[in-house]
């Protein structure tokens, strides 16, 4: 077996790891974070909500099954880089259609393996999510180091317009159509649009940029907006856009990145994690059912509203209606006098348990239970 190329990644504060290249020969810079999913690692790759992350995983064996070509959440890796301790030599599944180094480095994904990945998550989790830069190409630490402190900062990114699709799309329903849902694409993943297909829903698919006008022109009988990377705290179209949706009583259903913008526009504001939620075992309390649920995350940021009261905003009462157990963290508002409601958690669970995969239910009911949109300019609602 051929010996890897060497490779270094050095964190903002100078904690320095080496290890081998794993993926594409070269550089790269992000945000580095984990993600203790122990399988998912296709979906995660491919998730966009990671754009502009170096993501280390935390399971120690990765690339066992291979990558087939089926089950990527997006068109393309998003990762900017890729941590892993021990990478499988061969992948070995009925489903296989290639091996994952094989895969990042064809899409020039910049990685590296044989690191302690355990000390290195230790090391996030106490100092929290930094800067950091891999190179398999500058064995020097001082200088990767300079590089990596001119890098951007994720907080004050604004990276949905980046992900988002370029032309509007269609995922039609599976069997009777029941509904429309116009979807705005903020690094939506392919679960989605399935989850709502499967329950008779059209999803149209639109780009970030849109307008209100845009959103009511399918016909759309209620609004979703999507999960997607970057800071909340920049999108200041997207906020706007939430607030003219609840203006007209559409009902609305965000996810993750949809749901700090929901926050946004409801009046509350926004700030970042430590070290985030980024895993498929996270403990969310639904408090309209007193359950518990085991929940897949993958967000940095979090809304910042008061736990145990009734808010009062510009559209009415609006409460808590999910919290992480581990941390209190806020996981999801409903609002008690328009149609909308979100969580910060993803119910599609690509990869993960499907404890929540009841909200999209949820949202059917809410739209089931609300006159359409209301006119557009064609006056036709599907």
């Amino acid at each position: 077996m051929n010996r890897r190329r060497p490779a270094i990644l050095v964190l903002e504060d100078g904690r320095t790891f080496r290890g081998e290249a794993y993926g594409s020969v070269g550089e790269t810079f992000g945000e580095a974070v984990f993600n203790t999913g122990m399988t998912g690692y296709q979906e995660t790759l491919t998730d966009p909500s990671y754009h502009r992350q170096v993501v280390v995983q935390t399971a120690p064996h990765i690339g066992n099954t291979g990558v087939n070509a089926e089950d990527d959440e997006s068109g393309r890796i998003w990762v900017a880089g890729y941590v892993v301790r021990d990478p499988a030599r061969i992948g070995s599944n009925w489903r296989a259609t290639g091996g994952l180094e094989d895969r990042l480095a064809t899409e020039g994904v910049v990685g590296i393996s044989g690191v302690d990945t355990r000390a290195l998550t230790r090391h996030l989790r106490d100092r929290g999510a930094m800067r950091v830069g891999v190179s398999s190409i500058d064995d020097d630490p001082s200088a990767l180091l300079a590089r990596v402190r001119e890098s951007p900062r994720m907080t004050g990114a604004d990276l949905s317009a980046q992900v988002s699709t370029a032309k509007p799309y269609t995922v039609a329903a599976e069997g009777e159509h029941r509904f429309t849902v116009a979807a705005l694409d903020l690094g939506i993943k392919r679960n989605v649009p399935r989850r709502l297909a499967a329950r008779g829903v059209t999803t149209h698919v639109l780009p970030a940029s849109s307008s209100i006008e845009d959103l009511l022109a399918t016909g759309a009988d209620a609004v979703f907006f999507s999960p997607g990377p970057g800071d909340p705290a920049t999108a200041d179209h997207p906020v706007g856009l939430a607030r003219e949706v609840m203006r007209r009583q559409v009902p609305l259903f965000g996810i993750c990145f949809g749901s700090q913008i929901l926050g946004r526009a409801l009046g509350f504001g926004t700030y970042k994690l430590g070290y985030g939620h980024r895993g498929i075992n996270q403990p969310v309390l639904d408090r309209s059912t007193g359950k518990v649920e085991v929940t897949s995350h993958n967000h940095g940021f979090a809304v910042d509203a008061p736990l145990n009261q009734v808010i009062d905003t510009d559209f009415g009462g609006v409460e808590v209606s999910h919290v992480c157990l581990n941390d209190n963290v806020v996981e999801g508002l409903r609002a008690r006098d328009v149609p909308a409601f979100t969580v910060q958690y993803h119910p599609e669970a690509a990869a993960g348990p499907h404890d929540a995969d009841y909200l999209f239910d949820r949202f059917a009911e809410l739209i089931e239970g609300r006159p359409s949109a209301g006119p557009t300019e064609s006056g036709n609602h599907a």
